[in-house]
């Protein structure tokens, strides 16, 4: 069992930076894939970023390469995404997912979200 908690969401200007957490309990943690998703009001939920246990695969969606960055220390059982020169059309609640596979994490275990809101 894998629990999944986010935070470092909020408002922030356009062009501006978050720091977003995933936290997470369950000593087999640092086996799992963990991905990031996002969903905007009245928008299906879309992947945004992903990352191997180890750390040796890394995906992210078209629209966010360049200026997100996924990473995670498995010491502390926190995956991260970095996101930088934010754009209104980030704005979402983003949730956190992880599985034993990337192919699964749609349906393994999910955070409660954190909002980001980007102001124009």
């Amino acid at each position: 069992q894998v629990q999944l908690v986010e935070s470092g969401g909020g408002l922030v200007q356009t062009g501006g930076s978050l720091r977003l957490s995933c936290a997470a309990s369950g000593r087999t943690f640092s086996r799992y894939t963990v991905g990031w998703f996002r969903q905007a009001p009245g928008k299906e939920r879309e992947f945004v970023a992903s990352i191997t246990w180890s750390g040796n695969m890394i995906n992210y969606a078209d629209s966010v390469k360049g200026r997100f960055t996924i990473s995670r220390d498995n010491a502390k059982n926190t995956v991260y995404l970095q996101m930088n020169s934010l754009k209104p059309e980030d704005t979402a609640v983003y949730y956190c997912a992880a599985a034993q596979a990337y192919a699964d994490l749609r349906r393994g275990y999910w955070g409660q979200g954190t909002q980001v809101t980007v102001s124009s």
